[in-house]
């Protein structure tokens, strides 16, 4: 049975906690008792591989010759860094192993017979070292878990999944059996614990079955969309779906990534053997607990050769704890998707899937340098720039993920079938409207910038539903401010970045694009590129954020800590008290003294913003923010405690506080806080949450 049209978006099932309880225990158990019925089935089969696996060269004798032909021309062309998903041959298996030895023998001592090679490979850790480990860390960045929930909002069970492309997330369909389990039901990323041992901010995110979603019980699997801005959900990454074969045979070892029980991300790592390969299953042994279903396994590539479903008691079978355990084979879940009859939009998402037979990954390997310090330890590859943070990560900048902004790009989902779109700005500024003090009803005018600003800060530069004044000095912008409709909110899909200079400022007053050239400097958008994509001037306002006006050098370690900064805004729009889905945001750089200077650039090392709306009871509302960390904030040193690039955190603050690290005036803004008047102190407060905001 395959599922592929849920209700309309706006419809919900009213059944009760007990009934989505009940849903999920029956798939369940249907699951297992299927899998416990394979698993007798196959008992002499699954035997016979263990014992071949326990001599000599049972590695190459434990398959078909077929089989490990394809495994060993994948594996030669892994480690020769070639493409692994080459077309396949219809030479003789024999003549493919002898190529594939051939091809690997002029990168590594492995001479010898194919049941040499693969013995090396595949039985010995000499060809899992630092490579392993670094792809290892970005598969594991796009692993959720799934919190599966009723129509009330109620929790009734927990699953894993994984992101397999830029908008689709896979898991069990015992997990999400329905567009209504899905539509109420939420993902989590980042339950896990840091390197420092403490638990890392959770990012949540709906899922949005209207946009996408198959399910299908017989292969227990279940591809749903995400509903997330596409910008928050990059830096997650997504693991390739593969439907080449070649990428396991029996007696390989694989990897899980999962939620056990629900609980904090953990990985069964590589001593899990697979020990059979019936038509559309793989079964291996492996640690894992209920709430692991719809984690992907890996092998030692890092690629995903099955989705975990089931776990049986196998008591025959001690040699790996009396538990066998089923994934389904994701070249049938491939497969199966290809030959279905989906509306056109549903395919091009399904059709993104096969766009590259291949998990790209490269080695990070950078620091952001002190003030005095050159950039060092860069390694660049056509179209991306790595760097070292306490993790190693991989962020890739292109067409898709290009530039990513310290304050977000995208809107609160990636329209399906969105046309790419081409940045073209007007030269003809005399159109522009620029920021609006009334927009909310209630006057909320620019900050003031008198004093010693005053010599320094430009005109007011006016662009569609955003203004932008410089601080000619410094060449970046002293603040921005923008009005955002979410009544009015179109999501344009972002293609490519082209910025461009604005003519009515002098070059030398803005930072253009030699700051950002060969280096892991982001052109970081202050006004997210969607915040002012509303109404009829929606694409003519979204091109204008491409303006190096409106850009702030950001270093790729800053995204370590600001996740939840670049989703404020939204929190705020969908404030449950906000009276009209209309917010307006002003955000600058703290351009302070000591910032440290870059090819004639001081590179700022804080970032500010307010957010200000109308509450349901006619009042204003307006909340400060910095992105920062203790080593910049007094009250939160204990000793000394020194600046690093990874370590921000987001913070509510008074906005007295942001007035005052400025000198910008800002006593509406201050008038409307309600730190005001329930915090005497004006120490930060750590946002780990949307919960945590005060407004």
């Amino acid at each position: 049975m395959t599922i592929v049209t849920p209700r309309p978006r706006g419809e919900q099932d009213r059944g009760g906690a007990a009934g989505y309880a009940g849903t999920f225990d029956r798939e369940r158990q249907r699951q297992d008792e299927a899998a416990a019925r394979r698993a007798r089935e196959r008992a002499p089969q699954r035997g016979e591989h263990v014992s071949v696996l326990s001599g000599p060269g049972g590695v190459a004798a434990a398959d078909t010759p077929e089989r490990i032909a394809k495994r060993l021309d994948r594996l030669s062309r892994y480690y020769a860094g070639e493409e692994p998903s080459a077309p396949p041959t219809a030479d003789s298996p024999e003549t493919v192993v002898e190529e594939a030895l051939n091809r690997i023998s002029d990168v590594a001592d492995v001479d010898g017979s194919p049941e040499v090679v693969l013995e090396k490979i595949i039985n010995t850790a000499d060809f899992v070292g630092a490579r392993y480990l670094d792809a290892g860390v970005a598969a594991a960045r796009a692993i959720c878990r799934v919190v599966i929930r009723d129509g009330r909002g109620i929790d009734q069970g927990f699953g894993t999944g994984s992101l397999v492309s830029p908008a689709l997330m896979l898991t069990n369909h015992h997990v999400l059996p329905n567009a209504d389990t899905a539509r109420n039901s939420v993902i989590e990323f980042n339950f896990q614990d840091g390197v420092d041992g403490k638990e890392l901010p959770r990012q949540t995110f709906p899922l949005d079955p209207g946009a996408f979603f198959v399910a299908d019980r017989e292969r227990d699997f279940a591809l749903v969309a995400v509903r997330g801005r596409p910008e928050l959900l990059a830096p997650f990454g997504f693991n390739r779906l593969i439907e080449s074969e070649g990428k396991a045979i029996i007696g390989d070892f694989v990897t899980i990534v999962q939620h056990p029980r629900g609980a904090k991300k953990q990985i069964a790592l590589r001593e899990n053997r697979i020990v059979d390969i019936p038509e559309r299953f793989l079964h291996y042994s492996a640690d894992t607990e209920p709430g692991s279903s719809g984690s992907p396994v890996f092998n030692d590539q890092w690629e995903i050769v099955a989705l975990h479903h089931a776990s049986v008691r196998a008591p025959a079978h001690t040699e790996f704890g009396g538990v066998l355990n089923e994934g389904v084979r994701i070249s049938r879940i491939l497969q199966h998707l290809r030959g279905l009859g989906l509306p056109p939009a549903w395919r091009r998402l399904v059709d993104e899937l096969f766009v590259a037979d291949q998990v790209e990954r490269g080695t990070p390997v950078v620091d952001l340098p002190t003030p005095d310090a050159r950039w060092r330890g860069q390694e660049y590859r056509e179209g991306e720039v790595t760097v070292q943070i306490p993790l190693e990560i991989t962020v890739r900048v292109g067409a898709s993920v290009g530039g990513q902004p310290l304050s977000g790009t995208g809107g609160s989902q990636q329209a399906v079938g969105a046309e790419p779109e081409a940045i073209s700005i007007d030269p003809d500024y005399r159109n522009r409207g620029g920021y609006d003090a009334g927009f909310l009803g209630v006057p909320v005018p620019l900050p003031e910038h008198g004093g010693a600003l005053e010599a320094v800060a430009s005109a007011e530069l006016r662009y569609h539903h955003f203004s932008v004044v410089m601080h000619r000095t410094r060449a970046l912008a002293l603040f921005t401010a923008v009005n955002i409709d979410g009544k009015q909110s179109q999501d344009l899909r972002r293609e490519s970045d082209r910025w461009i200079l604005d003519p009515r400022l002098p070059a030398n007053q803005q930072t253009g694009e030699a700051v950002y050239r060969d280096n892991p400097l982001d052109r970081g958008h202050l006004v997210r590129r969607l915040d002012p994509a509303w109404g009829p001037a929606a694409k003519a306002a979204n091109d204008d954020t491409f303006h190096f006006t409106n850009c702030t050098p950001q270093h790729h370690d800053f995204n370590a800590g600001s996740t939840l900064w670049l989703g404020l805004e939204d929190h705020i729009l969908n404030n449950a008290d906000n009276a009209d889905l209309a917010v307006s945001v002003v955000a600058g750089p703290v351009l302070a003294a000591d910032d440290p200077r870059y090819r004639g650039v001081s590179l700022p090392r804080q970032f500010w913003k307010t957010v200000a709306m109308v509450k349901q009871d006619g009042e204003l509302s307006v909340t400060g923010y910095l992105l920062s960390q203790a080593a910049l904030l007094d009250e939160f040193a204990e000793g000394e405690e020194s600046f690093s690039f990874g370590a921000y955190r987001t913070y509510q603050v008074p906005v007295r506080r942001i007035a005052a690290l400025t000198g910008l005036g800002m006593g509406t803004y201050v008038a409307a806080d309600p730190l005001e008047r329930i915090e005497a102190s004006g120490l930060a407060r750590e946002l780990v949450r949307p919960q945590d905001l005060i407004l």
